[in-house]
């Protein structure tokens, strides 16, 4: 049994998503929504991801995973980075992070970007591993699409010539992110239960 820690509902379909067919039974922390969460004041996803997992283990027996990711724009030095969420203050929406977003880049004609995933593995209080995934792409002028939350709507990924958003589950599973950090992690477990 593995525990998943976020109160974020499109991290956790993807999180469940991605470890479909792994054999390992994934499933929500009991009683999360009544558990306060940690502070994130890490400068970097493996700093916030683990964390984030070493607390919330010290709530259960049982291993559990927690992730940090955001988005990194080549334009903006990185940002908004591990400030993705909060980028627009600390109730944004995603709509409001993606409007700053949008007129901090104003007409600026490199918009290259990366979304990063950190997904870290905890148990009772200690750190086990870490594992990071990461997806590139441009950042488009307008949003495009209605699938995905965050900034999937103007993530364009060039390979397959649509934004994010515009991508069933099942495409961006295959090629998120957060999906390739979550395999690199139950990759490890399985190598590690063998």
């Amino acid at each position: 049994m593995l525990y998943l820690c976020s109160s974020n509902r499109g991290k956790l379909r993807e999180l469940e998503r991605a470890a479909e067919g792994s054999g390992l039974e994934v499933e929500l922390l009991p009683n999360l929504g009544s558990t306060a969460p940690p502070d994130e004041h890490g400068s970097t996803f493996e700093e916030n991801a683990s964390s984030k997992a070493i607390y919330y283990s010290g709530f259960t027996e049982e291993p559990v995973l927690a992730d940090d990711s955001g988005l990194e724009v080549d334009a903006l030095y990185g940002a908004p980075g591990v400030h993705s969420a909060r980028y627009s203050g600390p109730d944004a929406t995603d709509e409001d992070n993606i409007n700053l977003l949008l007129a901090n880049l104003g007409s600026a004609t490199v918009r290259t970007a990366r979304f990063v995933c950190v997904v870290a593995l905890a148990r009772k209080g200690a750190l086990i591993t870490t594992t990071r995934g990461h997806v590139d792409g441009e950042i488009l002028r307008m949003p495009r699409g209605a699938n995905g939350f965050g900034y999937d709507p103007v993530f364009y990924y060039p390979p397959l010539q649509r934004s994010f958003a515009e991508l069933t589950a099942d495409e961006k599973r295959a090629v998120s992110h957060r999906g390739r950090a979550m395999h690199g992690i139950l990759k490890q477990i399985s190598e590690h239960s063998r």
